[in-house]
């Protein structure tokens, strides 16, 4: 790599460092490319030619979130019990435990909305949906006979359920919820799902 390749991508690597700074103490809202230039010592238009727009970079910034949750979730899947019931509970309680320690740039993985005739790359999406197998893996070991699409089904309703109540709970709002009572329902609503759906 030429010298000059290896400061553009160090300057690249410090654009998406001060991008995540910036959106877990402001928030999505307060990403400006102008602040960012400012910050890593370059023309604002320079931004653009490290990353191809705020699109990018905002994914770029969600998928260093992404592997931090997963390693978190790895984390607490090899913590305890490993029945697939107690991992899933676990594996439920990092993720809220996630979200309220890194509360923006966990937010900024929902809020952020591509324009309408833009797909996500690849890359974004493969990161996303690694992080099911950590939802799919426990669900396989206790549903035997259920088929690839119906555990996909099944581990995108668990996670949709457990998201809700995190997402709600620790709004700063009149729904939110004390974070260790946050925690306990949450462990309470994942028995209870996989319990009905033992007994279907």
């Amino acid at each position: 790599m030429t010298k000059a390749l290896e400061r553009r991508e160090k300057l690249r690597f410090d654009l998406i460092l001060a991008a995540e700074r910036m959106i877990a103490e402001r928030g999505l809202a307060g990403l400006k490319t102008r602040d960012l230039a400012r910050e890593i010592g370059c023309a604002n238009g320079a931004v653009y030619n490290l990353v191809a727009d705020v699109d990018e970079l905002i994914l770029r910034v969600g998928s260093r979130t992404l592997r931090r949750l997963d390693q978190a979730l790895s984390t607490a899947e090899s913590a305890g019990e490993p029945s697939p019931q107690a991992t899933l509970v676990r594996i439920a309680l990092a993720y809220c435990g996630f979200a309220a320690e890194n509360l923006e740039l966990w937010r900024a993985l929902f809020e952020h909305r591509m324009e309408a005739d833009k797909p996500l790359p690849d890359w974004s999406i493969d990161d996303q949906l690694q992080l099911f197998r950590h939802v799919y893996e426990p669900l396989a070991a206790l549903f035997l006979q259920r088929s690839r699409e119906e555990l996909g089904i099944t581990a995108r309703s668990l996670f949709s359920a457990v998201h809700g109540m995190v997402a709600l709970g620790l709004e700063q709002k009149l729904v939110a919820v004390p974070l260790p009572a946050l925690r306990k329902e949450i462990a309470g609503l994942v028995r209870a799902m996989i319990d009905g759906l033992i007994a279907v």
